[in-house]
């Protein structure tokens, strides 16, 4: 198999992409910024060691804003070869510019032999840009894509474009797209988009933790918040059991959502420092911003990590092991 085309037969790319947990990767950095390749390796692993059932290389937890064109591509052939065909990789492709460039982007990381690669709308349009535009737009991109399968991502930056539940029903129903990371933050905006996208390829993943059981429960095929990067094998469990144990998936989702705030604060970095002390070999350089961990910041990890073995042990999981350098 060609160096371009890494992971193309690692999974079935007709196929229905499999529900359960699908974390937005993060990317490691040595001190001095280089991106730390050992790392990359190391959080694959942890990630499929804690029950992903895929995963989203390239996205905005990745820093990806902060990553060259080069550097993107070498990401994900990286997480691709570490993968092995072991689960599927779903990656971002348009990084703006004209549709022409910006599908060249999307066919580039397809043919890497990813799942999927993901439109980010908000490269397509402006904020004050109606639907319409939207929709044409991303049938530029499939006529000039070939039969690359894609996806579709509400990325919060530089500005979150929610794709309405009309967008959603014609993307689904082209039978090009299999994967949705979904940030609405909205349970009624949610089923709608379930509703719409009924019946096809097109599988919905929800970023909201507040609502990750409700979501579950209402027909989305799986999770993919941020905290999964501090405790992926809780959201695992949440999603292979919330049917069989609604009792236990609801206590579970009151203990995500007290834990989120944990996450959120100073993320990424706070989230690399949660994954160092689970023992995964990583350190906590960035490249979107300055982050501070201040002591503060330190005793609270401390805390989250007592709680999350507590959780761990209560809920009979066994925690993922990061694989050594």
């Amino acid at each position: 198999m060609s160096s371009d085309s890494i992971g193309a037969a690692a999974h079935d790319r007709s196929a229905q992409l499999p529900a359960g947990l699908w974390p937005v990767m993060i990317t490691p950095f040595l001190d001095d910024g280089a991106i730390d390749w050992q790392g990359v390796d190391a959080v694959t692993d942890w990630y499929i060691a804690s029950g992903a059932a895929g995963l989203f290389a390239c996205c905005l937890s990745s820093e990806m804003y902060h990553l060259d064109e080069a550097e993107r591509i070498a990401l994900v052939q990286r997480v691709l070869r570490r993968v092995d065909g072991r689960i599927p990789v779903v990656a971002t492709g348009n990084f703006g510019g004209e549709i022409p460039a910006q599908a060249r982007s999307l066919r580039r990381v397809y043919d890497l032999g990813v799942a999927a690669a993901v439109i980010l709308p908000n490269q397509l349009v402006r904020e004050d840009e109606p639907d319409g535009a939207l929709r044409d737009r991303l049938e530029r991109l499939l006529n000039e894509t070939g039969d690359a399968v894609l996806g579709l991502y509400e990325i919060p930056a530089p500005y979150k474009r929610i794709i309405s539940a009309e967008i959603i029903g014609w993307a689904a129903h082209t039978g090009r797209f299999t994967y949705l990371k979904d940030t609405t933050c909205e349970p009624a905006v949610i089923r709608a988009k379930l509703a719409a996208a009924q019946g096809t390829s097109l599988r919905l993943y929800n970023a909201w933790t507040g609502g990750a059981l409700e979501s579950l429960n209402d027909g989305a095929a799986g999770l993919s918040p941020i905290a999964a990067n501090c405790y992926p094998e809780l959201f695992t469990w949440l999603c292979a059991n919330y049917h069989a144990h609604p009792e236990k998936a609801q206590r579970l989702q009151r203990l995500l959502r007290v834990l989120e705030p944990a996450v959120c604060e100073q993320y990424v970095a706070s989230a690399k420092r949660v994954m160092g002390l689970r023992g995964v070999p990583i350190g906590t350089r960035c490249r979107n911003r300055t982050l501070t961990i201040d002591a503060e910041l330190i005793a609270l990890h401390e805390s989250l990590i007592e709680v999350i073995e507590e959780a761990l042990s209560e809920y009979g999981i066994e925690g993922g092991s990061a694989s050594s350098r």
